[in-house]
């Protein structure tokens, strides 16, 4: 299991590159930016446009997508390219670990890194935590193999990326000083992933595999411990700071960038006490409905880790274990992306050896895997009816009598049908079929679960669905709006992006991205003694202006109403990611003379 290499390693690798290439960037740009995301995006079209505007604390982000709209030109698929190919470039940190968590555990998890539903979301997102994650990852490679340079450009551009940074460094921090205080005082300090063999890493093996004492000195002598290399070394240090100077200003084009970087440092720690965000509940649900497949194989490599005293695993489940809880108090979705990374390496150990079968057992575990197969797709089909119809009328069943909601307790019974069916397998073959049969199956179930859960979280099995992983809410009709303020400017001046637009009392970024080829001005109230040609408002009667003027409503955001949703509803969401909604309307108003129908029949 653990050999050191592995059959077309390197196009393994690249097959898992493909396929995070597939789930970040199909449809990429089909899905407005909300309000967040056109923040930063504005941002960058103002550098891009050579102004000179106060940046958020994302300069990596903002910086390096100026230089794509300098280029090219603004689309949401550009504000959203880098984050996308940096959730790509991911799946090769597990090829320079492979020393540490061995070559099949190390290109398993890439293929986890290429498909996992948190990583493709966050990834699909304009903002700078992929490039946290990413970069710190990098950089912690490139230290462990002591390629100072690299180490120090990817750390420099790891500060660049923003408050997410922050987030994964006190968690390793925290993750460093529980694992130094669970040692001997005699021990020399190790990395988070050592490289020791224990019987969880090696289950082929009965006996524990022990090193012998000059092993052990020439593996201290030729690989020491990270925290012996010195953080001041020159190398490290001038290629860090050159990093910061040159991209952090983006080449002195925009000194305050570094200025930004620096203030992502109390931007983090003010969300801490900041009243905006998520409960910690919705956090849990997250992490729970999005990451089945590696809390599945997680919890089976902690239960092996600690009857086998495992040490690389319980030095994940730290890891793991502190980054929960920092993220569900932080109460950010993004901050989950640093419980995933240690999850997804358990997931990875435990899966490179899930799948230990003997020759002689593969009839057995075959029959009882396909059974529970069938009874897993049977309770997706009845978990799908109760979504369609969460309230049905009551009926009475056989052996049970007159139930209010029968699809509930056709579900009830199925999971019972199920426990019942692995207990019969335990006790009449043995507890090792039955446990390799219901792991494989439920592996195989969750897995497929998991594609298309990373393919709803892209947005494209559901457009219109809301994802846990964005706290603001995408706007509705933005490209409907957009076509008419164009067919306007196209009928009055003869150019689609002429007439410029006012925006009255909405604070809505997204409104502004989606006009910005447009000449676009945000005011609180309306001036009564003017008569611009297009504005958008709020719902209201009559502008109350000197000209007269025609208005077309559009729904703008819709919010989900967190308050209300029961349990039904969440059913719902698991199934067709809809939930109780309130829509927020806005209206553009376009000056009656503007259009041809209006102009010929000689209206003022």
């Amino acid at each position: 299991m653990n050999s050191p290499t592995v059959k077309h390693e390197g196009w393994l690798y690249g097959l898992a590159f493909l396929i995070a290439i597939a789930f970040r960037f199909i449809a990429l740009g089909a899905s407005p930016l909300t309000d967040s995301e056109a923040t930063l995006a504005l941002q960058s079209l103002a550098l891009s446009r050579g102004e000179s505007p106060l940046l958020a604390p994302q300069s990596a982000y903002i910086l390096f997508t100026a230089v794509l709209f300098a280029i090219m030109e603004s689309a949401n698929f550009l504000a959203r390219f880098l984050p996308a190919l940096a959730g790509s470039a991911l799946v090769f940190v597990p090829y320079l670990f492979r020393e540490k968590i061995h070559p099949r555990p190390a290109l398993i998890l890439a293929f986890l890194f290429a498909f996992d539903p948190g990583l493709v979301a966050i990834s699909r997102q304009a903002n700078g935590t992929m490039f946290a994650v990413t970069f710190l990852l990098f950089a912690w490679a490139m230290w462990v193999r002591k390629q100072l340079i690299p180490a120090g450009i990817l750390a420099g551009l790891a500060l660049l990326s923003g408050p997410s940074l922050w987030a994964g460094l006190l968690t390793l921090g925290i993750t460093r000083l529980f694992i130094q205080s669970m040692k001997p005082t005699n021990t020399e300090n190790q990395p988070l992933l050592e490289n020791s063999e224990t019987p969880i890493e090696n289950p082929q093996s009965s006996i524990v595999n022990q090193e012998s004492p000059i092993s052990s000195l020439q593996s201290q002598f030729s690989n020491p411990p990270i925290s012996q290399l010195p953080i001041t070394n020159p190398q490290f240090l001038l290629s860090f700071i050159a990093t910061l100077l040159l991209c952090g200003t983006l080449f002195f084009l925009a000194p305050n960038g570094l200025s930004a970087a620096i203030a992502s440092i109390p931007a983090y720690f003010s969300g801490w006490v900041a009243q905006a965000g998520i409960p910690p509940w919705r956090m849990i649900l997250t992490f729970v409905f999005y990451e089945p497949l590696g809390i599945l194989l997680a919890a089976l490599a902690i239960i092996r880790a600690a009857r086998a005293n495992g040490k690389r695993a319980k030095r994940l489940t730290i890891w793991l274990g502190t980054a929960l809880l920092l993220a569900v108090f932080y109460r950010q979705p993004v901050t989950l992306a640093w419980v995933i990374v240690p999850l997804l390496a358990l997931a990875a150990l435990e899966l490179s050896r899930v799948f230990e079968t003997r020759r002689e057992e593969y009839s057995e575990v075959g029959i009882v895997t396909l059974a529970i197969l069938i009874l897993l797709v049977y309770i997706s089909f009845t978990i799908s009816n109760l979504g369609l119809n969460p309230f049905s009328q009551p009926a009475t069943l056989p052996l049970i009598g007159t139930v209010n909601n029968p699809p509930l307790a056709v579900l009830i019974s199925s999971f019972a049908i199920l426990l019942v069916c692995i207990a019969l397998v335990a006790l009449g073959w043995s507890a090792r079929i039955a446990r390799l049969g219901a792991t494989i199956a439920l592996t195989a179930y969750v897995s497929l679960y998991t594609l298309a859960t990373a393919w709803g979280a892209s947005g494209l099995r559901y457009p219109d669905g809301f994802e846990l992983w964005m706290t603001d809410s995408k706007p509705v009709q933005a490209e409907l709006l957009l076509a008419s303020v164009k067919d306007i400017s196209e009928f009055s001046l003869g150019h689609d992006q002429s007439q410029p637009v006012l925006v009255v009392g909405i604070d809505s970024p997204a409104l502004e991205w989606v006009l910005r080829n447009h000449s676009v001005k945000v005011v609180s109230a309306l001036d009564p003694q003017t008569s611009p040609p297009l504005f958008i408002t709020p719902v209201m009667d009559n502008p109350g202006l000197p000209a007269a003027y025609r208005g077309q409503d559009f729904t703008w955001r819709a919010q989900p109403q967190w308050e209300i949703t029961q349990s039904t509803d969440w059913i719902s969401w698991l199934v067709f990611r809809k939930l109780p909604a309130e829509s927020e309307t806005i209206i553009l108003w376009a000056r009656d003379d503007l259009f041809p129908d209006a102009r010929s029949s000689g209206q003022p």
